[in-house]
């Protein structure tokens, strides 16, 4: 149980760190009355998401070979890699011109959820919830709602304080970077992938 969660809780940071700066950039904008929408949006956002790396799972669980799908764990190397060299495109300024005006906020806030993390997040989740045990996947669920809000709690309190929203937006790359290509590491690892890639390798020769 608790490794089950704290995969949740590591899937969603390195996905979530970036977000969190344009959470707070979000929060920079829209009334504090209005945080509320902005949790909404964000729930809708992470479930449309969440939903579909579901689905692609499902698929992909059909697949006999435990180690193949552990080449699932590419994927989030390969983003990490990506983000050290390109570095990160999001627009401060164009997301937060889209949630000037509080009508459609929810709206607004989800398509920014899912225009911005959604490559990141199908490609963490999906090579997770196709190694995991499917009765752990209602507990990363579980795992995945609670982040949200304390996410969520988290942008909006660092909203208010600029130094360390620059000290975060400063590091929170690297970061992001060298949890991912763990992740990856760790799904390929944990599947046999290695173990299996070898054995090929010393037949070989």
């Amino acid at each position: 149980m608790i490794k089950t969660i704290l995969t949740g809780v590591t899937a969603y940071i390195s996905t979530g760190l970036d977000y969190l700066i344009i959470l707070m950039v979000i929060f920079g904008r829209v009334k504090r009355q209005d945080r509320w929408l902005v949790l909404a949006g964000d729930f809708l956002g992470t479930i449309v998401l969440v939903g579909g790396s579901l689905a692609i799972a499902f698929f992909l669980g059909f697949v006999p070979a435990p180690w193949l799908l552990g080449l699932l764990g590419l994927i989030p190397i390969y983003l990490g890699i990506k983000l050290w060299v390109q570095g990160d495109d999001d627009d401060p300024d164009a997301i937060a011109n889209k949630v000037a005006n509080p009508k459609g906020l929810i709206g607004n806030v989800a398509l920014i959820t899912m225009a911005t993390c959604g490559a990141d997040n199908v490609g963490i989740y999906v090579p997770i919830f196709t190694t995991v045990a499917p009765t752990a996947i209602p507990l990363i669920l579980l795992t995945f709602a609670v982040m949200v809000v304390i996410f969520w709690e988290i942008g909006y309190r660092l909203a208010c304080i600029p130094r360390v929203a620059a000290v975060l937006e400063k590091q929170g790359r690297y970061i992001t970077i060298a949890v991912y290509i763990l992740i990856g590491l760790y799904i390929m690892a944990d599947s046999g992938t290695f173990q299996h890639l070898l054995r090929l390798a010393v037949g070989l020769i």
